[in-house]
């Protein structure tokens, strides 16, 4: 089976951390896989299995890519395209329709799509729900990646259940050990200095780093402690300021983003996802992972789910500054067992997900071949 994996328009983020690992383990279970991105030196990318073929499409956008997809499509006949974003489903939509190469798309949303577009008004809501619902509704299968991203995406796109699937995060490697055991030098990690409290991702609404850092502002009042963000984004010159206007300017920090975040949480004494909506947080499972103690807002979708319903760690309400900061202090000062955390993501290794694409893309061939 060929399989191409497009991400034309690539970041930082989970979803493209996920997409790499995945190509990965579908290569060791002996698909064919072409990763198609704009640029081969973005993030993540060489860590790229050598075994799967990295395609620069050179373009991006929903029109700009096409003279370079219907090239590839006719050269390679990939069996199967996998998308991780909305706009890369419709460009190879616009380039099956042109190509007359039939390949069968996947559709794999990474976030609770609804909270995404909440606040928007009610025209650009409207729209943005009437491209999903012909984007997924022209998908062979839509993967999510939580129960809760499954039930958005079915409400909005209207989906029979045969066309939903539900397969973790591939986001545990076997690598990660080995990568967390690199060195760090970092003068906050010293041995006798206050616990580090981490949060990790973009910096922008969605990630809640405002309430995090109001929190720490309020822990801190009653302990020693730190806060260190990895990551970047626009709202880094608001934290700053905030961070000043709170008086913990000193004991908090942004390095940036670090394509290697797992040596920082093998050291710190807490992970915190302060999230107001997520899909499956990659950061919170890796964390887990790492037997990391952690606590996480109650937001749509994956934490829930994560830490079955509270019983693995704590599940704060979102934007609740109190609570958070409560839950920060109890779990600092009883940790709990890392071993229960570690055994909560099970289910995500990359094996086991490579292992359910795998079957899904069988299952979709057969069907294929049925309709011929």
């Amino acid at each position: 089976m060929r399989l191409a994996i497009f991400m034309p328009s690539f970041g930082d983020g989970g979803v493209e951390r996920m997409l790499v690992n995945l190509a990965g383990g579908l290569t060791r279970l002996g698909m064919r896989v072409d990763f198609l991105t704009r640029r081969r030196d973005e993030a993540y990318l060489d860590l790229l299995d050598p075994a799967v073929r990295l395609v620069e499409t050179g373009r991006s956008g929903v029109f700009d890519v096409q003279p370079f997809m219907l090239r590839y499509l006719r050269e390679a006949r990939p069996e199967f395209i996998l998308c991780g974003k909305d706009r890369a489903g419709r460009a190879a939509l616009l380039a099956r329709r042109i190509s007359g190469v039939p390949f069968q798309l996947v559709m794999r949303p990474g976030t609770t799509v609804s909270e995404r577009v909440a606040k928007r008004g009610a025209l650009k809501r409207w729209r943005a729900y009437r491209l999903i619902r012909g984007t997924y509704r022209a998908a062979a299968a839509v993967v999510g990646n939580s129960e809760g991203v499954v039930a958005d995406i079915a409400a909005i796109a209207h989906l029979p259940a045969e066309r939903l699937h539900l397969i973790r995060n591939p986001v545990v490697t076997p690598e990660l050990n080995a990568r967390a055991a690199e060195p760090l030098a970092h003068p906050w990690f010293g041995e006798g200095a206050p616990p580090v409290i981490l949060g990790l991702g973009g910096l922008r609404t969605q990630k809640g780093f405002d309430v995090l850092l109001a929190a720490f502002a309020r822990l801190r009042q009653t302990r020693p402690c730190r806060l260190l963000i990895l990551g970047e984004g626009r709202l880094r010159g608001a934290l700053e300021e905030r961070a000043t206007a709170l008086g913990v300017v000193d004991d908090f920090a942004l390095p940036g983003f670090d394509p290697n975040p797992y040596r920082y949480l093998a050291r710190v004494g807490l992970f915190v996802l302060s999230s107001r909506w997520e899909g499956s947080p990659n950061a919170l499972t890796e964390a887990l992972a790492m037997g990391c103690p952690v606590v996480s807002t109650d937001c749509p979708s994956g934490p829930r789910e994560i830490l079955q319903g509270g019983k693995v760690a704590p599940l704060v309400p979102v934007d609740d500054v109190a609570a958070l900061a409560d839950a920060m202090a109890t779990v600092l000062t009883a940790p709990g067992d890392p071993a229960t955390r570690r055994a909560a993501v099970s289910e995500y290794t990359v094996e086991t997900c490579a292992r359910r694409y795998f079957a899904l893309f069988e299952q979709l061939r057969g069907r294929g071949a049925d309709r011929r």
